[in-house]
């Protein structure tokens, strides 16, 4: 039987590192490469052998074929791309290491998405032969035309019966929690999949997990199965995700997750992850556990695909996470031992 696609829909960013663990002030060069959460999980989806495809606006101009071309390199079909604007969006990731955090710096205003229009997209078209529609709360949070576009596209997708997901992805330096919540709570309707970590639920739904401190590795599974419980009793979720990262520094991290659904609770077995790039390790977490959903693996199975996977991506350098799913296979039935593979 043909795999329904996966759709996606939000901005491609440039993203500009210097070398290895140097500080913006030491750096005279950056590495260039692409990201952008959605086109994340297209990539990291489309490699573990799924049909995918992104819908974004680009500029019309060489920075935004090259952009187009990487998602093509790794198969996600770009044939709804919509093409116009003034450029493409920046971050600047400085990468930390032991007890100095990364910190990242956006350069993302009057992007060509955030300035699209209803008529670029035909969601109808877009959503015809489509199994899961996938946007964040970073999309959502970059104006007024995304949040429109957000809805306008997850109403099309409720008119083909396709699941929808959302990745809350709170950033504070892209919106306030008082928008946040004006424009996610009512968006929240048509979700079927949550995924989530505590700061996004509160963020962006008002919503707490009690019992737990981050910034002291805390974390409390009763009070994220309370919050997963509370945010189905409000919305009506099919499902909710929670990550559980305990940051013992910026280089050590343990990773598991939460997965709340039918009345029951699920928890992952735990990583202990040396870091080599952090940045996507939620979004391949979330394309982890859709491609479970979608290959009709049971719960326990994918959510332990979806920490696994992250796992892996954690290994990875950049933001894609480049894992096929006999990796992960192999890493969640207990090889975890990073022996050579000859």
């Amino acid at each position: 039987m043909e795999k329904k696609k996966f759709v996606g829909f939000g901005e491609m960013l440039l993203r500009m590192s210097p070398d290895g663990y140097l500080r913006f002030a030491q750096a005279d060069r950056f590495n260039l490469s692409y990201s952008g959460a959605e086109g994340n999980m297209a990539i990291a989806l489309s490699y573990m052998g799924m049909p995918t495809e992104l819908v974004t606006k680009l500029p019309d101009n060489d920075i935004g074929r090259c952009a187009r071309r990487v998602l093509n390199k790794y198969g996600v079909n770009t044939s709804h791309i919509a093409w116009g604007g003034e450029r493409l969006g920046i971050y600047y990731l400085e990468r930390g290491a032991s007890q100095r955090p990364s910190k990242v710096i956006y350069d993302r205003k009057h992007s060509s998405i955030s300035e699209a229009a209803p008529e670029d997209f035909d969601w109808d078209e877009i959503f015809a032969d489509a199994g899961w529609f996938h946007f964040t709360g970073i999309t959502a949070a970059l104006s007024p035309n995304t949040q429109a576009l957000c809805r306008e596209a997850c109403i099309a997708a409720k008119r083909h019966n396709v699941k929808v997901s959302c990745d809350l992805n709170y950033r504070k330096s892209l919106w306030s929690t008082e928008e946040a919540q004006r424009v996610m709570k009512p968006m929240m309707e048509y979700v079927d999949v949550l995924i989530a970590n505590e700061e996004d639920s509160e963020k962006a739904l008002g919503i707490k997990a009690s019992d737990t401190d981050v910034t002291r590795g805390q974390l409390s599974i009763d009070g994220y199965t309370a919050l997963a419980k509370k945010l189905t009793a409000e919305y009506g979720f099919e499902a909710v995700a929670v990550t559980l990262r305990e940051s013992i520094s910026a280089s050590v991290n343990n990773w598991s997750a939460l997965l709340y659904t039918d009345g029951q609770s699920f928890t992952s077995k735990k990583y202990n992850m040396h870091i080599v790039d952090r940045v996507g390790g939620g979004d391949s977490f979330a394309s982890g556990l859709i491609y479970g959903y979608l290959n009709g693996f049971d719960r326990q199975k994918a959510l332990e695909f979806a920490v696994g996977a992250s796992c892996l991506k954690h290994s990875i350098e950049y933001d894609f996470n480049l894992s096929t799913p006999e990796e992960v296979m192999t890493l969640i039935n207990g090889d975890g031992s990073g022996r050579v593979v000859r």
